[in-house]
């Protein structure tokens, strides 16, 4: 049985999505880990959704598109 591979264009904007994607996660941890006393009440759900943002970008970034 044949498979026939993905477009090469696709299977690069996957990855560079995936960059971007881990890219925004990183400032938002960033930013919210420098100014945690700044944010107030509750820095841990950006430091949550920046960790997530990243785990994403790296699942893009690491998945083989088919």
């Amino acid at each position: 049985m044949s498979q026939v591979e993905a477009p090469f264009g696709l299977t690069i904007m996957e990855k560079l999505i995936g960059f971007f994607i881990m890219l925004i996660g990183i400032i938002i941890f960033y930013v919210t880990y420098t100014n945690i006393s700044n944010i107030g009440s509750h820095p841990i759900i950006f430091l949550v959704a920046g960790l997530v943002l990243i785990g994403l970008g790296v699942v893009m970034i690491i998945a083989k598109t088919e």
